[in-house]
């Protein structure tokens, strides 16, 4: 999978990832919390919501790394590698496995997508 492929759909699976902590989020906070300006911070009380915000949350901490190898190794025209489809996938396989509280394959399937950032590093430096 080329790496601008790989950028849309890190954008398509942050819209995954927001959607999914979305609909678990008004049983969870409530819909005149969600619809007002949230001026006190609440914590989600169901379960699946806290999960799908954490996983957001982590999602959202990787998804600037990789954008910013990704653009770097099309701008170099330094693509070709496999390292932005491995972190596509390992992030695609991520969050049904956070969600069901799978933990230590889950953690895997987290290091698995830095390996993948750091294949994208490795071909940027020309390795």
């Amino acid at each position: 999978m080329s790496e601008l492929i790989c950028l849309e759909l890190s954008i398509v699976l942050w819209y995954v990832y927001v959607f999914t902590q979305g609909a678990f989020a008004p049983g969870a906070l409530g819909l005149m919390y969600l619809s007002g300006p949230r001026d006190e911070r609440r914590e989600p009380k169901g379960l699946l919501c806290a999960r799908a915000t954490r996983a957001l949350a982590n999602y959202v901490e990787n998804l600037g790394p990789f954008v910013a190898a990704d653009l770097a190794l099309i701008v170099t025209q330094h693509t070709g590698g496999l390292g932005a489809t491995i972190w596509i996938a390992a992030r695609i396989v991520y969050l049904p496995l956070y969600l069901s509280g799978v933990a230590f394959i889950r953690t895997l399937c987290w290091l698995v997508s830095l390996v993948g950032l750091g294949m994208m590093l490795a071909r940027l430096a020309g390795a």
